[in-house]
């Protein structure tokens, strides 16, 4: 039996789309001005479109943000904050009511990641809620955020499960801690051979809770 559930954030359980688009559109201006010269209109137009899928972060290294063009949106995005509800996906009740532990690992911003979490009314659902944020000293990134989780429960890496998205985030951070990995197949999420099973609904989580670990309880 699975003793904790590690769940992602965006595009796991609520769109990251959700916030709007007029939210991320004063850092998507300053990513223009500051790539004007840097980056080609197509390219740019590009790293917009995997801000919506990616930490920062990973979108300025993989496309190739200056220095300058990097720390423009990140002092851009840290101001950003959700002011109002947000609605997850239709299934996300299911989680409250999964047993084990619970816990929530999202990346990103800490004023933006904390402001979704407290938008959708999800934080009492969870153990432990970690916000693995991009821009403040001692980041130890998911993989060490699972592993903290891990050593303070005592559990094995046969006994956790890992929810996300992302093939190139949590998932692939599960797999080399030797943790399952489950990919939510959202609209728009193409699947990865990274994750060991792949979802279209949280409901079709319960069977593999029920996987046996290594001591086969």
């Amino acid at each position: 039996m699975k003793r904790v559930l590690i769940f992602d954030l965006d595009n796991c359980l609520c769109p990251a789309t959700a916030v709007g688009e007029a939210l991320f559109a004063p850092a998507f201006d300053v990513i223009r001005r500051a790539g004007a010269g840097v980056l080609t209109p197509e390219a740019l137009q590009d790293a917009l479109a995997d801000c919506w899928q990616h930490a920062l972060d990973w979108v300025a290294a993989h496309h190739g943000f200056s220095e300058a063009m990097y720390v423009a949106a990140r002092d851009a995005f840290r101001t950003l904050e959700v002011s109002g509800p947000l609605v997850g996906y239709p299934d996300i009740e299911v989680v409250r009511h999964l047993p084990g532990q619970r816990h929530l690992v999202t990346s990103g911003f800490r004023r933006l990641q904390a402001s979704k979490i407290r938008a959708l009314g999800i934080e009492s659902w969870f153990d432990g809620v970690h916000i693995d944020t991009i821009d403040e000293p001692g980041r130890i990134g998911k993989q060490g955020l699972f592993a903290r989780i891990l050593a303070a429960g005592g559990w094995s890496p046969q006994q956790a499960l890992v929810i996300g998205d992302n093939p190139d985030a949590e998932l692939a951070a599960a797999r080399r801690l030797g943790i399952e990995a489950v990919q939510t197949l959202r609209p728009g999420v193409m699947r990865s051979d990274v994750a060991n099973h792949h979802i279209t609904s949280l409901e079709q989580l319960e069977p593999l809770l029920r996987r046996g670990d290594a001591t086969g309880d």
